[in-house]
């Protein structure tokens, strides 16, 4: 019974926490190219997390690490950078619909290559959050032609990423801590965050006032939206299971959009439909 109340907790948590980094990756996006704004998220969730995590390590034990670096590549690695070049041209509300992909792909993935038990109503499901997407894809290169739609492929990879985290986690480090994991996760990260972060050109960037004024909100993105909500998300996949974890992109977009308002985004009614379209998807995939 603990179980099922507090998985609802961590969902609520990390929807808000999450829902608030899209505006947080355009904010840093000001000052900073995309690489460099993925590379100092991850060096700053990796400081923080061997702060507080660093015992955590002990834990972890030789047969672990090949899944580690896994779950780093596919879980942050890939997904940091995709995010960050795909908001270049999108708007953060449009990024975090995407984003609530993540549970049709985790079904998709967990069939195809994770041989799990599915029901044909899942499968309807799968093609109608497809048909979802492409709707808001759609509408939105018609309506914004300064923007260039093509850059959604990359938050689909993204969530295929996802998926593929969320499956590893459950399957092979279910034994593990969540803070293990994760300290674990940005252990194998940090040298190759540092190394991109050099090689953009940041150390010669940061000499600049614009780049300098939105280094907080790549502090708290990494953070607060990195380290700290993996460690609650990766306690979400031990309590829970791949697709009910991976269902928090079904709140992310609602606080993602009340950001985009603030911000003065908007969303068309065709975008809308394909919004609520993509959700009825997510629901009959993920529904038992």
């Amino acid at each position: 019974m603990e179980n099922k109340q507090s998985r609802f907790v961590y969902l609520v948590i990390l929807a808000l926490v999450w829902g608030s980094s899209f505006i947080l990756i355009k904010r840093g996006l000001v000052g900073l190219t995309p690489f460099q704004l993925g590379s100092l998220r991850i060096v700053f969730a990796a400081l923080f997390l061997l702060i507080i995590g660093f015992r955590s390590i002990r834990e972890i034990q030789l047969r672990h690490w090949k899944y580690l670096a896994l779950t780093a590549l596919f879980g942050t690695f890939l997904p940091v950078y995709l995010f960050s070049v795909a908001q270049t041209q999108m708007s953060s509300s449009v990024s975090a619909i995407l984003n609530s992909l993540t549970p049709l792909n985790t079904l998709i993935l967990g069939i195809l290559l994770f041989k799990i038990d599915f029901q044909k109503r899942q499968i309807y499901g799968v093609v109608i959050g497809l048909v979802g997407s492409a709707l808001l894809i759609l509408n939105g290169a018609a309506n914004h032609p300064e923007h260039d739609y093509s850059y959604a492929v990359l938050l689909i990879i993204a969530s295929i990423c996802y998926a593929l985290n969320v499956n590893f986690i459950k399957l092979y480090l279910s034994d593990l801590k969540p803070l293990s994991i994760t300290t674990g996760n940005f252990v194998v990260l940090l040298v190759p965050g540092l190394l991109v972060l050099y090689f953009s050109g940041f150390f010669e960037a940061v000499q600049h006032e614009e780049t300098q004024q939105v280094i907080g909100y790549i502090a708290i993105l990494g953070i607060v939206g990195t380290a700290i909500a993996n460690i609650l998300f990766f306690k979400l996949i031990k309590i829970s299971s791949p697709v009910f974890a991976s269902s928090v992109t079904y709140l992310i977009p609602v606080v993602a959009f009340f950001w985009g308002l603030v911000d003065n985004e908007s969303l068309t009614n065709i975008q809308f439909l394909g919004a609520a379209i993509i959700l009825v998807g997510i629901y009959l995939s993920a529904k038992k």
